[in-house]
């Protein structure tokens, strides 16, 4: 595990640009070295819209981020999101070349490489091939079939997709912040790997990132992400039902939210509250009761949970949910918003913050929703770096292997190795060749 390779997670928002910097320590764990955040002026519904006020966020959470890790950052992983966004379910098919001989990973790499060649819409392009579940011969639902044999190797993908358009302006932001792109992230993708387990993939578990201007929504199950959804409107809009609900600036509506507000208003301890705000030049103050506030909340908060139960359904896979609903984002803060969610849904639902996993650093100012995303964007890249590459000798020997019907039996038969290999591999196989009889064997050669 290199202990010396620095990642740095930018997650480009409606309301926001964050950037985090993280690393392994020499404990396998990962360090918060530092984080940068500014306003984001120039992203709507996730898409950008003006490219100088994006490059300037960038340049300033970027700044701040090298500040507190002490580190000068040249290139980051990118979360993208928008409603730009979309995917579909694609099939694959390969025929093996010979039926003999084992399945390897290179005719995974294969198939998955054939599925950026399917017709998609106009205008759009790849950002993700997601395996789901391969077919070998007439044997379905295989999750790995890597070592078995076949003449005919089907694959079932979910292939997300953005906006081409949409994609250069964020590279051609990223480029005039003087960085580069390492790799551009499906943002709940990102996401997941910083607020859900591995049993909760595993179990089944929708994946709800509530952000400014969209929310994303991501579904789990056995371990893979089946199901992907962009609802084109996020926390923003809660801010403007209460600007106009409440007759107040925007600053002021989104201090009510996030300070005040709750997506529950029978949930209020106290209903007869009132929230007192500075007026205008030489007006009085107003004064707001926080049930009328939690009513505003809850209309527009219950509108977006009908949409993401829609999506649920529709995706087939209500019933596995047993990990239930996570939350994320800087929306899911909102008080009650969890007990809202399984009263619309009926679905157990909790907000998934992504402190638990990480060890020292900037622990405590990232432990909040907003920053799921960028911190999981540094897990993520992360944990692709800590892939060991292949040995030059793996690279050199041939990746299939033969099965034969020998004896009555089956006998795997493995490429000669090099005779310079060594003298232990010849006194196994002297070993084997003396010692072992019978119809059944398997010999290594």
């Amino acid at each position: 595990m290199n202990t010396e390779r620095i990642i740095v997670g930018l997650d480009i928002g409606t309301t926001k640009v964050v950037a985090v910097v993280g690393k392994y320590n020499e404990y396998g764990n990962i360090d918060i070295l530092g984080k940068g955040q500014a306003d984001s002026d120039g992203v709507k519904r996730g898409e950008i819209n003006n490219i100088d006020k994006t490059v300037a966020a960038i340049r300033y959470a970027v700044e701040e981020a090298e500040k507190h890790a002490n580190v000068e950052i040249n290139a980051v992983h990118v979360a993208i999101s928008g409603e730009h966004i979309r995917s579909q379910q694609q099939k694959g098919i390969i025929t093996l070349p010979d039926p003999d001989m084992e399945i390897c990973q290179e005719d995974l790499n294969r198939l998955a490489a054939d599925m950026h060649r399917v017709p998609i819409p106009l205008g759009m392009e790849i950002l993700h091939v997601l395996p789901q579940e391969y077919t070998v011969d007439a044997q379905a639902g295989i999750k790995d079939p890597v070592g078995m044999s076949g003449v005919r190797l089907e694959g079932n993908y979910l292939i997300v997709m953005a906006h081409s358009n949409s994609v250069r302006n964020l590279a051609r932001c990223i480029r005039r912040a003087g960085l580069e792109i390492v790799e551009l992230v499906y943002a709940p993708i990102a996401s997941s790997y910083s607020v859900l387990s591995e049993e909760e993939k595993e179990a089944g578990v929708c994946l709800v990132d509530m952000g400014g201007g969209t929310t994303d929504l991501a579904i789990f199950e056995d371990g893979i992400i089946r199901h992907t959804a962009v609802i084109p409107f996020g926390g923003q809009v809660v801010t403007e039902d209460i600007k106009h609900g409440c007759n107040v600036m925007v600053r002021q509506a989104e201090l009510l939210k996030t300070r005040y507000g709750s997506a529950k208003a029978d949930a209020l301890a106290d209903q007869e509250e009132i929230i007192t705000i500075t007026g205008l030049s030489n007006r009085p103050p107003k004064e707001i009761r926080n049930l009328t506030l939690a009513h505003i909340i809850q209309a527009r908060v219950e509108e977006l949970m009908e949409f993401v139960e829609q999506e649920i359904n529709k995706s087939g896979y209500r019933s596995k949910l047993v990990g239930g609903i996570v939350l994320t984002g800087g929306t899911s803060q909102l008080h009650h918003i969890s007990q809202l969610v399984e009263y619309v849904t009926g679905i157990d639902c909790r907000v998934g913050s992504p402190s638990s996993q990480f060890a020292k650093g900037m622990v405590a100012e990232t432990r909040y929703p907003q920053y799921s995303t960028a911190t999981g964007l540094v897990v993520y890249g992360l944990q692709k770096e800590a892939t060991p590459p292949a040995s030059p000798e793996a690279e050199t020997r041939p990746a299939r292997r033969k099965i034969q019907q020998a004896g009555g039996g089956y006998r795997t038969q493995l490429p000669e190795a090099d005779p310079g290999s060594g003298k232990l591999v010849s006194r196994i196989k002297n070993w084997f060749e003396s010692n072992v009889t019978g119809s059944n064997t398997t010999t290594i050669e």
